[in-house]
């Protein structure tokens, strides 16, 4: 009889505020297994984007990430959403509890809402294509095109130290010249953005790892400084261009939603 009363509670999963009075319906598209009903619960003008959900502690799982990112695009194709925190369930089974954190956010949510009113946040990653961008540090740096020369046709055991010697060099120069590039690329970019979060590369061929948040009507002319740039140094890098995202980098929004 004890198992049958640990049933899990339920609540409501908090996907995205945005700036809505009219009932919305996207559908059996929720989180988890059941494909609960993603709807908008509204007060005065803003609304959360919400499902049915056990309250539990949603696994960070590629699987679960997808449909949290998936509800939250669906809702941009319409509206400037606030993506709200990975796993955010109200502890209350009906529409009072989410009515209740609107109105105790509500200035919070209007504030951040204006600032993010007709602009999206695009992603761009940028990786050196390994032999392209060696090969052009040989053509470059007179002092390792020559040291390799020399040591090209010599037995490795004989010029052990000299080959190292080639290896910090060439590491040294590949940094130097990324970081170039890097510059290059965000003094291209930056003028036509709002903001910028330049994020941690990962592996030393990772030139940039950026995301940028734009105005919807500058949208077209910074494709095309994107694609001007992989016209231009194609050969030495793979663009990778993504948009449109849900704002998580320029968006920090958690919510309490205990005692309410």
């Amino acid at each position: 009889m004890s198992n049958l009363q640990e049933i899990v509670k339920e609540g409501k999963y908090i996907y995205g505020i945005i700036r809505n009075s009219e009932p919305l319906n996207y559908g059996p598209i929720g989180m988890g297994k059941r494909a609960d009903l993603v709807y908008s619960i509204c007060f005065k003008g803003i609304s959360a984007i919400v499902s049915n959900s056990p309250i539990i502690i949603y696994e960070a799982r590629r699987v679960n990430m997808i449909t949290h990112e998936k509800v939250l695009e669906e809702v941009m194709k319409q509206f400037t959403v606030l993506p709200v925190r990975f796993s955010t369930i109200s502890e209350h089974d009906d529409d009072a509890g989410i009515l209740r954190i609107l109105e105790k956010d509500y200035k919070k949510f209007d504030e951040m809402l204006n600032k993010m009113e007709g602009k999206k946040e695009l992603g761009l990653k940028i990786l050196a294509n390994e032999a392209a961008i060696y090969e052009s540090i040989i053509d470059k740096y007179d002092e390792i095109r020559i040291m390799r020369g020399k040591l090209i046709n010599l037995p490795a055991d004989k010029t052990h130290y000299q080959r190292m010697k080639i290896g910090e060099m060439v590491a040294e120069a590949l940094k130097k010249e990324t970081d170039n590039f890097k510059t290059l690329i965000l003094d291209v970019l930056n003028p036509l953005s709002e903001d910028q979060k330049i994020n941690d590369n990962y592996g030393e061929m990772m030139i940039l790892n950026a995301a940028f948040l734009i105005k919807n009507s500058v949208e077209p002319a910074f494709d095309k400084a994107v694609n001007d740039l992989d016209a231009k140094f194609g050969h030495l890098m793979t663009f990778r261009y993504v948009g449109t995202l849900p704002p998580y980098n320029f968006v920090n929004l958690t919510i309490n939603t205990k005692g309410v």
